[in-house]
């Protein structure tokens, strides 16, 4: 009964904000990742777009004047990684902080050479266990792969995978696995991607991910998530079983299954 009064109400606002299908493919054009997305996935991505708008609130970060577009764009990539998983996944948390450019948080930070100051350096996307959401424009703007440089950026996925990590235990890298998914599996695939990766960054080896994937289980799975959106073909190639795990995670095929020849 609730659902199905939530679905009404929902119907309601989506249809008071008039977005039309051809806003919306205006909005995604630049976004390459959405080639992958055709038929009933699309018009099922475009739905979702839609929904998570209406339930989330957008909150201007120091003045900045986002219009539209950018919410419509903003909102597609933040539902990529839950096209099969259900936009309930993000039900625990309700807004998005949206700035221009890099934001400074107001609160102390430590560097490595243990001095404390008093404000840290500029951010491009930050997830707070059930609070918001608070992206950088610009950092959205560039999102894309470069797989010269093993290098795949979407601070909305990456922002969004945290959320999805929080979901159990706090962000640890697990988020909740499927009734077919092994915990210990995922940890012992992590684990082995994880050390393997670092001895490659201390013998100055080239990485297939970002090497801030390395300052913590977290942010491993993170970058990891990224990488399976915006560089699948690359993680598919350099690490194979944790995009299979992936694959089984987020429900998606990013790489299309190779047909056996005939």
């Amino acid at each position: 009964m609730f659902k199905r009064l939530r679905n009404w109400l929902e119907n309601r606002r989506i249809k008071k904000m008039a977005f039309t299908a051809e806003q919306w493919e205006s909005a995604i054009a630049d976004w390459p990742v959405m080639q992958r997305y055709q038929g009933a996935e699309r018009d099922a991505l475009r739905e979702m777009c839609f929904r998570f708008l209406v339930r989330k609130t957008f909150v201007s970060g120091s003045g900045f004047q986002f219009n539209d577009a950018m919410c419509l764009k903003l909102a597609t990539m933040a539902c990529v990684p839950v096209l099969h998983l259900g936009l309930h996944w993000y039900d625990r948390w309700q807004t998005v902080i949206l700035y221009e450019d890099a934001f400074v948080p107001n609160r102390p930070y430590r560097t490595d050479d243990g001095v404390t100051h008093s404000r840290g350096p500029g951010l491009s996307g930050e997830a707070w266990y059930r609070g918001p959401v608070i992206l950088s424009w610009q950092d959205i703007c560039e999102s894309g792969a470069d797989t010269r440089h093993g290098r795949a950026s979407n601070v909305v996925i990456h922002e969004l995978a945290h959320k999805l990590d929080m979901l159990r235990d706090g962000a640890n890298g697990a988020p909740p696995m499927h009734p077919d998914m092994r915990p210990g599996e995922w940890h012992d695939i992590f684990t082995a991607a994880w050390d393997r990766l670092q001895n490659d960054w201390r013998h100055h080896r080239p990485l297939p991910l970002d090497d801030y994937a390395l300052t913590s289980p977290a942010e491993f799975f993170a970058v990891c998530s990224e990488a399976f959106f915006e560089a699948p073909e690359t993680m598919k190639e350099a690490m194979p079983e944790v995009y299979r795990l992936l694959c089984q995670f987020y429900r998606q095929q990013p790489v299309p299954l190779a047909i056996p020849a005939m």
